[in-house]
């Protein structure tokens, strides 16, 4: 019987559309940020969908919201999916918002068809994955993980001045449970792929065999400030041009671990910052990722040390220190198979593919055997107002989740 099931297509789309009606942008994304208002009628408008589905909804200590379908067999590990509500400031309407939407459509094809399962169902939504408006991010899967304790992230000032505590109070999402505290049987997170793979290679599932590794660095290089009219160019100690060596040099350093490596520049301050003034201090991060972590690591060092000599030649001062370790993950074998065998029994064209995004997922798989599932988006696109995946592919990853779920909980 379950080998027919397909969920609802119409009303998973339907799903995404009305909540993107709550902080809606002009250009068509959203902007919902951690417990801001828009944050917390989202939360609420899904709240409501899930006790309409008739499930149980509870709150840990730091604002995650946990969904429960119950089991009917004695085993009270759950096989649980989910991802995040909150937005870039230009997001779209997919991102994250998919992988919990996505759940509740699982559970709402298990209603409509009458079908137990022996293990429970449960769906996640992760608060604080954007790390927009409190940092760090991927936050409630990080804590659910044990990264960090309950007290750290209740102290956490966002970058509107407001505690984490406060707003939490506020928005009305505060619970009694402590991160952690769920037995799991095993996590799936189904998500836009954000990138151009899925849609280059024409598939329509990828199966997500790990999650590259990260290590961002922080950058301050230090110069001297002078006038750019009387200051000789032999005589002057330019932020700029050291930190701009650096920038052309981690590039470099990068392409030589083609085609895995990635280097990214993408936050740069020039402090005094005026046109007629040579600048004294560059800060500037950089963002490293690799899927082997001895490379990762190896890549990381080769940086540091170019960074040195770089400021050594051009007589500027260099502050360097490591912001961000993430390890780089592989997903649980049997998860995969599940995922796999599901495309197959559903007809759907399927590869292996790579994350090079962090997800939930990061943290998740140090807690229970863990799958991810990407669809294709369009063009490419993440993080913007334009990102679009059709109700098609939605609705096949979906599918995906529905069968890789009921594989692990078993339906009766």
């Amino acid at each position: 019987m379950t080998k027919s099931l397909r969920i609802n297509q119409e009303r998973l789309w339907q799903a995404h559309m009305d909540l993107a009606k709550i902080g809606a942008l002009a250009n068509g994304g959203n902007c919902r940020l951690t417990l801001t208002d828009e944050d917390k009628l989202a939360r609420d408008l899904f709240i409501d969908w899930c006790r309409q589905a008739g499930c149980e909804v509870s709150f840990d200590q730091i604002g995650n919201i946990f969904i429960h379908r119950p089991g009917k067999g004695n085993n009270k590990n759950a096989v649980m999916c989910g991802s995040h509500l909150d937005t870039q400031p230009h997001g779209g309407k997919f991102d994250g918002i998919y992988g919990v939407l996505a759940g509740l459509e699982v559970i709402r094809t298990l209603n409509d068809n009458n079908i137990e399962t022996e293990l429970p169902i449960e769906v996640a939504v992760w608060i604080n994955e954007e790390g927009v408006r409190f940092s760090p991010g991927v936050t409630g899967s990080a804590t659910f993980a044990g990264v960090y304790s309950v007290e750290e992230i209740l102290a956490i000032k966002s970058n509107d001045g407001c505690l984490w505590g406060d707003e939490l109070q506020r928005a009305s999402f505060a619970g009694d449970e402590k991160p952690g505290s769920r037995q799991l049987d095993s996590f799936f997170e189904l998500h836009i792929e954000q990138g151009p793979v899925l849609e280059d290679q024409k598939k329509q599932i990828g199966v997500v065999t790990g999650i590259q590794g990260i290590r961002w660095l922080l950058v301050d290089v230090i110069g001297k400030d002078a006038h750019a009219g009387t200051t000789p160019l032999d005589m002057r100690r330019d932020a700029l041009v050291s930190a701009a060596k650096m920038v052309v040099e981690a590039n470099s350093l990068g392409k030589a671990y083609a085609p895995e490596a990635r280097v990214t520049i993408g936050q740069l301050e020039v402090t005094p910052n005026g046109p007629s003034t040579i600048p004294s201090k560059v800060s500037f991060t950089v963002d490293i990722r690799h899927p082997d972590n001895a490379v990762l690591e190896q890549l990381k060092n080769q940086i540091s040390k170019r960074f040195e000599e770089i400021s050594a030649e051009e007589n500027s001062e260099l502050a360097l220190s490591l912001r961000l370790t993430t390890e780089p993950v592989i997903f649980n074998a049997d998860c995969l198979t599940a995922i796999q065998n599901a495309s197959n029994t559903l007809g759907y064209s399927h590869m292996d593919i790579l994350s090079g995004a962090g997800h939930d997922s990061i943290y998740l798989s140090r807690m229970a055997p863990t799958g991810m599932i990407f669809v294709p988006s369009q063009g490419g696109v993440s993080h913007s107002e334009a990102e679009y995946s059709s109700p098609e592919d939605l609705a096949a990853g979906c599918n995906v989740l529905l069968h890789s779920m009921l594989e692990r909980a078993r339906a009766l």
